[in-house]
C-alpha cells in the first residue's frame, strides 16, 4: 500500500477519525502506548498492562474466549477499566504479534 492510495481515504475521514489516526500513527511510530510497558525479563518481554505483570495478550485471550469485560476485571483485581481499554487498542493494532503468543502459549 502506497500514501497515494491511502490519501483518498484519509481526506474523506472526519476531524474525529482523522485524530484518531494521527494519535494511532503517534503511538506506532514512537511504539509508546498508553499503559502498556515492554520489560526485559518480565513476562519474557511481552508487551504488558503497566502497574502489572499481565501480558497484554492473555486478556486477548479471553476476549477472544468471549470474556466480559466485568468478568476480565474481577479475574484481575489489579486491573481498571481503562487498562482494558489501553490493552484492546494495542491489541487490535498488534493482531500478528497477539495471535503468535498465544498459540506459544496455549502449546505451553
Amino acid at each position: 500500500m502506497s500514501m497515494q492510495s491511502i490519501e483518498p481515504q484519509i481526506s474523506r475521514l472526519s476531524r474525529a477519525e482523522k485524530a484518531e489516526l494521527l494519535q494511532r500513527l503517534a503511538r506506532e511510530v514512537g511504539n509508546a502506548w498508553a499503559g502498556i510497558e515492554n520489560t526485559a525479563g518480565v513476562s519474557g518481554g511481552a508487551a504488558c498492562i503497566v502497574r502489572t505483570r499481565i501480558p497484554v495478550w492473555t486478556l486477548e485471550n479471553y476476549r477472544r474466549l468471549g470474556w466480559m469485560e466485568s468478568a476480565i476485571l474481577e479475574n484481575f483485581p489489579s486491573l481498571r477499566a481503562v487498562d482494558l481499554v489501553n490493552a484492546w487498542a494495542y491489541a487490535d493494532a498488534h493482531m500478528e504479534e497477539m495471535d503468535k503468543a498465544i498459540n506459544v502459549n496455549q502449546g505451553a
